[in-house]
């Protein structure tokens, strides 16, 4: 990989780009420093401090630290990547926005326009929400309306500059720049998650033990690496042939080809649907100031905390567990069956002239494609449950807390490989082109 980008840097295009999102990247975490104007970040630094283990972390760590210092770019990325995912969900219940999927460079033009326009409304919903919430609680000293709208503003327009600054990677750089800018954000952090795990596991230890300790650490995080790996890269091929047409004297067609199945076909969609509906609670609960509550909703809130799971002492909470592995293999399916479409392929394929071997066109492809997806799309499912329960299982057992869980490092690793190939497809272009004069 490291000869591939010293490869890249050589040819001037692409050494262009890189240096253009690096230059981004550093705009990114240096925008994170900017404190929001009236904020009272020590007053937050020491509540986000007492709130250890809680919804708010999973939060924290996808802006890289911004939230938990109150930075103008506290709300990240997430207004954009939760717009995205609605608009693409309600293509499916729309007609005229489905009309816009399908009309192409126009079409895509016009749902980018509309997400940006949600992305603003989100990053403006959340930013009120939190000025309220936790302005309330001594956030904001001597909250008034002009206050609250310079907290707002800051928190919006920094939220929107993100999906601009993302939008211009993705044009003028390389690979998908929102992407890059949720991984600077995850990256930003693992430096003081691993410095956590060595003072805590290996400093003061004895030169056994502590050397017994890091080894197991490096382990774990080289084995979800591997995980990731073979989960992105793993697929299943559906052999298609294409029968021979006579145009004159000569035979046309008659090659094969294939449909790659990625086994992994939600990507990390899933745990982040279930990660936010189980931290949901805990977030409405904060922000309405009963962070601690008793009764029912207390012990509701313990289950659905990852911190509370694997715990000897309260095996009951175990039961949260269950519910985000039910979770994440629901929304496997749920978001695989609005982002692949089995009965719209299988009619590409017989307008083609093609055919899977031994299935007949049409409908019993469609059957076909639908009882295979079935069975890649679990193990998929059981391989990101796996990824993503193991460091609760370390949190739970060892309370080892880090914020670089198994989410996390599913998109370190896959926009880091999704960038690697772009740069190798780009190198392959010019060299095409160099090849042809």
């Amino acid at each position: 990989m490291l000869k591939k980008i010293a490869d890249a840097f050589r040819i001037k295009d692409i050494r262009k780009r890189i240096l253009f999102v690096l230059l981004c990247l550093v705009v990114i975490r240096v925008g994170s420093q900017i404190p929001v104007p009236g904020v009272n970040r020590e007053f937050f630094a020491k509540w986000f401090e007492a709130q250890a283990g809680n919804a708010f972390n999973f939060f924290d760590a996808f802006t890289g630290g911004s939230f938990s210092s109150m930075s103008i770019l506290a709300l990240s990325i997430t207004p954009y990547i939760t717009s995205s995912i609605i608009i693409q969900l309600l293509t499916i219940a729309i007609p005229a926005l489905e009309e816009m999927q399908k009309d192409g460079e126009d079409g895509r033009k016009k749902l980018t326009a509309i997400t940006r326009y949600v992305t603003i409304g989100l990053a403006m919903f959340e930013s009120i929400a939190m000025t309220v919430g936790f302005g309330n609680q001594g956030l904001v000293p001597d909250l008034n309306f002009l206050k609250g709208l310079t907290v707002v503003a800051s928190l919006t327009a920094g939220s929107t500059f993100l999906m601009w600054i993302g939008e211009q990677i993705s044009e003028y750089g390389i690979g998908n720049g929102i992407s890059m800018v949720l991984l600077i954000n995850i990256v930003s952090r693992v430096p003081q998650d691993l410095t956590g795990l060595f003072e805590q596991f290996v400093k003061g230890k004895t030169i056994a033990r502590g050397g017994l300790a890091a080894i197991i650490i490096i382990a774990v995080i080289l084995a979800l690496v591997v995980l990731v790996i073979l989960l992105n890269d793993a697929e299943r091929s559906i052999p298609v042939q294409y029968s021979r047409k006579m145009a004159g004297r000569h035979a046309m067609g008659g090659q094969s080809s294939h449909i790659p199945l990625k086994v992994n076909t939600a990507g990390v969609i899933p745990v982040i649907f279930a990660s936010s509906i189980m931290e949901f609670p805990g977030i409405i609960a904060t922000f309405t100031g009963h962070s601690n509550p008793g009764g029912w909703f207390g012990g509701l809130l313990g289950i659905l905390s990852s911190n509370n799971w694997f715990r000897a002492t309260k095996p009951w909470n175990n039961i949260g567990l269950l519910i985000y592995i039910a979770l994440v293999v629901f929304f496997a399916y749920f978001y695989t069956s609005i982002t692949f479409n089995p009965l719209e392929i299988a009619d590409n394929i017989k307008k083609q002239g093609g055919f899977v071997p031994g299935i007949r066109p049409g409908k019993p492809t469609s059957d076909y494609l639908n009882r295979i997806l079935k069975y890649i799309i679990f193990i998929g499912a059981t391989g990101l449950c796996i990824i993503a329960v193991l460091p609760f299982f370390f949190n739970g057992i060892f309370k080892a807390s880090v914020s670089f869980g198994g989410t996390s490092i599913i998109i370190i690793v896959g926009v880091i490989l999704e960038t690697v190939k772009q740069i190798e497809s780009m190198m392959v272009v010019r060299n095409y082109k160099g090849f042809l004069g």
